[in-house]
């Protein structure tokens, strides 16, 4: 089987590599990571920096690279994954437990956790995390370097920009567009268009900064 490399071995990371493991996606994990010191990391060998990626694909050390940072640093997941692009193939992982149709697309460097469900024509793009329990209704999109957290449930012809980052439980009616950058609150409801990044919360949404 494969080797996946994952940037960051933070919470995080650690998550994505427990889920490539222990799913069966990949037989060996390995992390690079700029702040780690070398050597082992719950049970994990760190490699070494994000500079030094390539020359360890290269070398046939690892096979694929997942970004394993989060919303915290979401420009930065941007940033290295257009910095990686084209070097290093990215992989993906779709947990077992999750239903994904068919006519679904699910783009490389993409993370989908346990018990999501992602409905038909729906697009997910690259360098996304899905969360536990999300739901995709159909012919919805979301954009890439985007981070859903749990329970996100979007109904159907949602369309998402890129950077977007949704709090727990949050709800997007069907037909609604959200603009790049938009921040959701724990639980907010969008009922209709936003069209201006900044962060919502509330049930209907209402824009705070």
């Amino acid at each position: 089987m494969k080797t996946l490399a994952i940037i960051g071995s933070g919470d995080l990371g650690q998550q994505i590599a427990h889920y490539a493991l222990t799913d069966n996606h990949y037989g060996k994990v390995v992390f690079i990571d700029d702040f780690a010191t070398l050597g082992m990391k719950h049970g994990i060998e760190v490699l070494g920096t994000i500079e030094q990626a390539e020359g360890f694909y290269n070398n046939n050390i690892f096979d694929e690279i997942i970004i394993g940072i989060g919303y915290n640093h979401i420009l930065k997941r941007k940033e290295l994954y257009e910095y990686l692009s084209g070097k290093i193939p990215f992989g993906k992982i779709i947990h077992s437990s999750s239903w994904v149709d068919s006519s679904a697309t699910i783009k490389p460097g993409c993370v989908i956790y346990p018990g999501c469900s992602i409905d038909i024509r729906a697009v997910i793009n690259e360098n996304v995390i899905l969360n536990n329990g999300c739901t995709v209704a159909h012919d919805s999109s979301i954009g890439v370097h985007s981070f859903l957290s749990p329970r996100i449930a979007l109904a159907g012809f949602v369309n998402i920009d890129e950077m977007c980052i949704l709090g727990i439980n949050s709800t997007v009616i069907d037909n609604i567009k959200i603009a790049a950058g938009t921040q959701l609150g724990a639980g907010t409801v969008v009922v209709k268009n936003i069209e201006k990044r900044g962060l919502y919360v509330g049930n209907p949404h209402r824009f705070i900064r």
